[in-house]
């Protein structure tokens, strides 16, 4: 993007001290601004809007043009005259010139990094090098078993022969699940998610001839294709073995990507079938079952009155076989992310193009789709699927000799927002622990081994991410985690100071305290001073973001499917805008309410334009938690937030009549 100002110097991606990209010159040091940024700049954002709306009444032309777009800017006169800004009605993109930012109502001073050349590291640090499979596999079930043969010895030794038949139970009611569940599955998906299997001459020409090709050079039989009906992108496979394998994917696969990076993305389910991942993972699966298994027939053994002299051993067993079944399960989840990685690099192997595989993960994980397709690819599209035999099964020979060529999302993302979307993954405390309770690795770290796969073969990689983390960001992470525990905390400190003293005020004081811890999450959680009008993108950016601590805004776009594609009752959607999808997570206090939801009314905002008011969070996926969901339908309200605010304060109102009462 060309400088506004400067014409012919480009602008440099920097990062705030607030944890907010923005685009400035280093030359003027002038800054752009994407739809909503500037309200991340301002403790009075309403004010400011208000003043914003205020002076389009007023607009002036600008010689200036949008970097982004090159359309004409307007002069927005700010504050009576005082701070003059270029505008772009079209996009809501703002410039701002040197110093005018630090001009806005109770602007926070901001240190922007101006040297970009040192904000670089080393474009190999998040390489990501992938051992030998069959090696990884053999040391982890080795690994895994032998904390298993650990518990049984001890058991055998202690005389504890008994609990070993429960055991021989548990193994052979997990090998009955293993043979059952793809049946199961295949009932549950027709049954609740619209599941069509498809013949492979109902599928486009090109997956067609793939799927034949992958079957025939790696000597399995053709797994069975089914389709989900539904516009949120997803693919997955199960079955026993390579020979009895399903694939499943949905039609936003194929509305959201173009048919290289389809098949990159069957591909990688493919690498997951021929690597016997089904199963391996099912063995895998079993040592945290059994080691439960034994934790739980332990605990449960009493001794009908008589001395039981074994106790204490039985219970340093039960608690031994506990924290295995703790470390196992970490294990088999790090496990299961090795298989993605491989699962990846057989696609790229497969295809020669890591960077199809690459991109599908960008529009599908990221939301970076592109922009919008016009209303007659639209209905090119729908077009094209009844021939699948998905809504008309009358026309699917149709397709045995016609070639499916999806409209364009957009084929090359922005890899300047492509990287704002990897910040979060690579830099943020969070992630890190959301990929340890994860059987994916993160995005952005998979985006990196594909691109290293690139640079194997020769190719240019997909994302070369060179950038320098700014800050730690481990201060707000243990904020944020402070506050997320302040309940948990509040109970334990109260125990604690009972225990010492023996006073009742302490237990008395208890529903106050915990009221008040509570309310105090539910205001850092729930911000509700202002939401901004911001598009996908802008959200993405945002470093400084968690599950704890949301950036609220308000975003317009297309509902193109559900948050669970298919799912009859699901109540989630995925929205589209300009810019990209995301996610939107639809909650009401009660259960029910969202089942009857999804199950009556989601469906038929499926396709709709939508204004989507609530609290953008990530976790690690990005979504948006609704407050507010406006279409020509009316509005629908989201009361979560309201019910907790209620049920904090209803526990300190009751805390306080106890302390003064009793």
């Amino acid at each position: 993007m060309k400088c506004p100002n400067c014409k012919d110097v480009e602008l440099k991606e920097v990062l705030t001290t607030n944890g907010v990209m923005v685009d400035i010159c280093p030359k003027c040091e002038g800054i752009w601004l994407d739809k909503g940024e500037i309200y991340y700049f301002t403790k009075a954002p309403t004010y400011l809007r208000y003043k914003i709306e205020e002076a389009l009444k007023s607009q002036k032309p600008s010689s200036r043009l949008n970097p982004r777009t090159n359309t004409s800017l307007v002069e927005l006169p700010l504050f009576e005259g005082d701070l003059v800004i270029d505008y772009c009605p079209q996009t809501g993109g703002i410039w701002l010139d040197k110093g005018e930012l630090d001009s806005l109502p109770g602007a926070k001073k901001l240190k922007l990094k101006i040297a970009i050349e040192d904000s670089f590291k080393s474009k190999q640090e998040y390489s990501i090098k992938l051992p030998n499979l069959g090696l990884v596999s053999s040391v982890t079930l080795v690994g895994l078993y032998a904390l298993l043969t650990l518990i049984l010895i001890t058991l055998v030794n202690f005389g504890f022969i008994s609990s070993f038949g429960a055991l021989i139970f548990g193994i052979v009611f997990a090998f009955l699940q293993f043979l059952l569940s793809p049946f199961i599955m295949d009932l549950t998906l027709r049954w609740f998610y619209h599941l069509h299997w498809v013949e492979l001459e109902e599928l486009p020409a090109y997956l067609a001839d793939f799927v034949r090709e992958v079957s025939m050079k790696k000597n399995i039989k053709m797994p069975r294709m089914g389709i989900i009906p539904d516009g949120a992108p997803n693919a997955f496979t199960y079955g026993h073995t390579p020979n009895n394998a399903r694939i499943v994917i949905t039609e936003g696969i194929m509305d959201l990507l173009e048919p290289e990076e389809v098949k990159a993305v069957v591909a990688h389910e493919f690498g997951h079938v021929v690597h016997w991942d089904m199963l391996v993972m099912t063995i895998a699966n079993l040592v945290p079952l059994i080691l439960y298994y034994i934790y739980r027939t332990l605990i449960r053994v009493r001794s009908h009155g008589r001395e039981d002299k074994s106790a204490g051993a039985r219970y340093a067993i039960a608690i031994a076989s506990y924290i295995l079944y703790i470390i196992s399960q970490y294990i088999v989840l790090w496990f299961s992310r090795v298989r993605e990685y491989f699962a990846d690099r057989f696609s790229g192997e497969i295809t020669k193009s890591p960077n199809s595989l690459a991109q599908a993960l960008v529009k599908i994980g990221y939301g970076l789709a592109g922009k919008e397709k016009n209303k007659k690819d639209r209905d090119e599209k729908a077009d094209s699927l009844k021939a699948m035999g998905v809504f008309d099964p009358s026309a699917a020979k149709a397709l045995a000799v016609t070639t499916y060529h999806p409209a364009s999302m957009g084929r090359d993302v922005d890899k300047s927002l492509l990287k704002g979307a990897m910040r979060w993954d690579l830099w943020n405390p969070w992630a890190l622990y959301y990929e340890l309770h994860s059987t994916h690795p993160l995005i952005a770290k998979r985006l990196l081994a594909l691109s290293r796969q690139s640079q194997a073969y020769g190719k240019e990689p997909y994302i070369t991410f060179d950038e320098r983390r700014p800050e730690s960001y481990w201060d707000e992470f243990f904020v944020d985690l402070f506050i997320a525990s302040l309940p948990i905390i509040t109970i334990f400190a109260i125990g604690i100071a009972y225990s010492l003293t023996a006073n009742i005020f302490y237990l008395k004081a208890a529903p106050f305290l915990i009221g008040v811890s509570y309310l105090a999450i539910v205001y850092f959680s729930y911000n509700f001073s202002y939401f901004p009008e911001m598009n996908i993108a802008s959200l993405l950016k945002k470093v400084k973001v968690s599950k704890v601590r949301p950036v609220c805004c308000k975003v317009k776009g297309r509902i193109v499917g559900r948050g669970i594609p298919g799912l009859i009752w699901g109540e989630d959607f995925v929205l589209q805008d300009d810019a990209g999808i995301i996610f939107l997570d639809y909650q009401q206090p009660l259960a029910i309410w969202n089942f009857l939801f999804g199950l009556l009314r989601a469906k038929r905002y499926i396709g709709e334009e939508v204004t989507i008011t609530g609290w953008y969070r990530r976790s690690p996926v990005p979504y948006i938690e609704i407050k507010t969901l406006e279409t020509k339908y009316g509005r629908s309200n989201c009361y979560v937030f309201n019910v907790k605010i209620i049920f904090a304060w209803a526990l300190i109102i009751v805390g306080i009549a106890i302390l003064f009462l009793f």
